[in-house]
């Protein structure tokens, strides 16, 4: 499939693509992604790797348009972390404690 990633046209196989990825070590993952064999990988890497072009040349959506035109999932987001508990609210003497190490605020 011809696509144009950084205003150069590639020919791209899903084939090709697996061969290209195969042994490439997945980055963490900070935003798009696309799953190629059972890997995850961020978008801007895959298209480092198949298009051999700096990063900055090309944007995350040219390439995740041409992996998901050759049948690779691609995801817009990695799975937001988990939110953290609610912290009951302290008064002012509690927090002032807290920051000064105190598990308890001294009573006056």
């Amino acid at each position: 499939m011809r696509c144009v990633i950084a205003r150069f046209p590639f020919d791209l196989t899903k084939s090709g693509v697996l061969d290209t990825m195969k042994g490439v070590k997945p980055e963490p993952i900070t935003g798009e992604s696309v799953i190629i064999g059972r890997c995850h990988y961020p978008v801007k890497q895959v298209g480092e790797v198949i298009t051999r072009q700096d990063r900055r040349d090309f944007t995350g959506g040219e390439v995740t348009r041409a992996m998901a035109r050759l049948g690779f999932t691609c995801r817009n987001d990695h799975a937001p972390a988990p939110a953290a508990p609610p912290t009951p609210a302290l008064t002012p003497l509690q927090n002032a404690s807290a920051m000064l190490g105190s598990s308890e605020p001294l009573e006056v």
